[in-house]
């Protein structure tokens, strides 16, 4: 699997040597195995997502990260960048139950979670199930919707579970939240207050395509390509494969050097100057959670600070916090983690 542009071209993990790597932990043969099957499953998604999605293919490794970790995704870009198409297409890609909420400041918690409605014929209260009970939940503009019907999502983002009248109700597995926010347009806006958004894995940036891209894609206009029909779209993985990719995640050797790195760059973030928020540790742990994922999915059962490097920013960008007078000189999260990664030493 190529290295996506999104996790960082200047940081190609795969290499030995300076890299760090250390001997990899025994694995069991029949989940190495199961494994190997996986993850080529799940490299044939980009290929088979990228039929209906031009150029996006940085953004698919990230979602196909997240649902190795059971972590859920923030994905931001301007209006008209096919976010919606492309986790759509994914879902249908991993033959995933699928369901889109549009986020709205009228939208109720019951509208997203589910309600106890009254049945008449029985003359008791039943619990209909919201759009949160799928595997794949595209929650469009959630900083569209007031506090109160955002929070409505933290049980299920956390817990994977939805209380009602205190019972509570599991949710599918394997069940990821990918939610969606415009980066231009605030007005009637409730941004995402930082417990809220410690939540998601990773925060992803889906890009304008380049000039070659967009040229291709009004070919693909032009010969009568509709975004609506998914029909060319074929399962090419499944839930196994995620079930057996996960467990083969879980078997990536780690270095306690490399552990050492990942604790030193969220440490340096509580430090930095520019920062008024760091990474808290549970953004430590998501850290190396993710860089276990692409590790693997690089073909690799141990950990590089390559891989650590790779996942930083997506992984980290939306767990800090400028200081205002770091955003008057122009700084930025992505800019902050560029400079705390150039500067913390990596183990050799």
């Amino acid at each position: 699997m190529n290295h996506p542009a999104e996790l960082g071209k200047d940081d190609v993990p795969g290499g030995t040597g300076a890299s760090g790597a250390s001997a990899p932990s025994a694995v069991p043969e029949e989940t190495r195995r199961q494994g190997e099957k996986a993850r080529a499953a799940l490299t044939a998604l980009r290929a088979e997502v990228a039929k209906t999605v031009v150029g996006q293919d940085s953004v698919v490794t990230g979602l196909v990260i997240a649902l190795l970790c059971r972590g859920h995704v923030l994905l931001e870009g301007v209006p008209g960048t096919a976010k919606t198409l492309l986790v759509k297409t994914l879902s249908r890609a991993l033959d995933l139950d699928f369901k889109r909420v549009q986020f709205t400041p009228d939208l109720m918690p019951g509208d997203v979670t589910g309600s106890l409605v009254y049945d008449t014929r029985t003359a008791e209260f039943e619990f209909r199930e919201g759009p949160v009970f799928t595997n794949l939940l595209l929650a469009d503009e959630i900083n569209r919707t007031p506090p109160k019907t955002q929070a409505s999502l933290l049980e299920a983002m956390e817990e994977r579970q939805v209380s009602v009248e205190g019972s509570a109700r599991a949710l599918p597995d394997p069940f990821v939240v990918c939610a969606t926010q415009n980066p231009i347009e605030y007005e009637g806006t409730y941004p995402l207050p930082e417990a809220q958004l410690d939540r998601f894995l990773v925060k992803l940036t889906v890009p304008v395509p380049t000039r070659d891209e967009e040229i291709a894609m009004l070919q693909r206009h032009a010969s009568g390509f509709d975004p609506r029909d998914l029909s060319v779209v074929k399962p090419v993985a499944g839930a196994s494969d995620l079930a057996a990719g996960r467990a083969a995640v879980k078997a990536i050797h780690l270095d306690p050097k490399v552990a050492a790195y990942v604790v030193d760059l969220c440490r340096a973030t509580r430090q930095s100057p520019s920062l008024q928020l760091g990474v808290s540790p549970r953004g430590a742990t998501a850290l190396l959670a993710t860089s276990r994922a692409w590790a693997w999915l690089s073909g690799r059962d141990y950990v590089t600070p390559d891989d650590v490097k790779a996942l930083a920013r997506p992984t980290l960008r939306h767990r800090v916090q400028l200081r205002p007078e770091a955003e008057l000189e122009g700084a930025t999260a992505d800019g902050v983690l560029e400079g705390i990664l150039a500067h913390v030493p990596a183990p050799r």
